[in-house]
């Protein structure tokens, strides 16, 4: 396990904090918790207001130690989002919760975004709202 001074970057905003690194898995301390995530740690599950996520029978130990530290890649898979980070470690991005892809996936609207074509002219996406448009991608990765 390499101690860290790690940076979270969320939906919430940006926070640093003194950390572990253990392999996949991103550990920081229980008074750290609420100002990287916005979540509190309870002994009701993770909490923020009224709204609380219990930790499943079991997975205790996945999600917090006896040391009180918080494994937060362990608290993204029990919400259902991605938890990346840098090669080195030190920069995490935690992805937007599970209702915020929702909504933009309901809306069926695909973000705006401006690209050139082969001849060099830009082309944005709105220009063709309204209209049928075939979206084709393609990655050498």
């Amino acid at each position: 396990m390499n101690n860290i001074e790690a940076t979270l970057l969320s939906e919430d905003g940006e926070a640093s904090f003194a950390a572990a690194a253990d392999g996949e898995d991103l550990w920081i301390a229980a008074s750290d918790v609420e100002k990287a995530i916005g979540w509190k740690l309870t002994r009701d599950g993770f909490c923020r207001g009224s709204v609380c996520i219990p930790i499943p029978r079991g997975s205790e130990a996945e999600l917090s130690r006896a040391d009180g530290a918080v494994n937060l890649t362990g608290f993204a898979r029990l919400r259902g989002q991605a938890l990346v980070r840098n090669d080195d470690k030190t920069v995490w991005a935690l992805d937007a919760s599970t209702g915020a892809r929702t909504a933009v996936r309901a809306s069926l609207e695909a973000p705006d975004f401006t690209l050139p074509d082969l001849g060099g002219r830009m082309h944005s996406l709105h220009q063709h709202r309204g209209k049928k448009v075939l979206i084709a991608s393609w990655a050498s990765w």
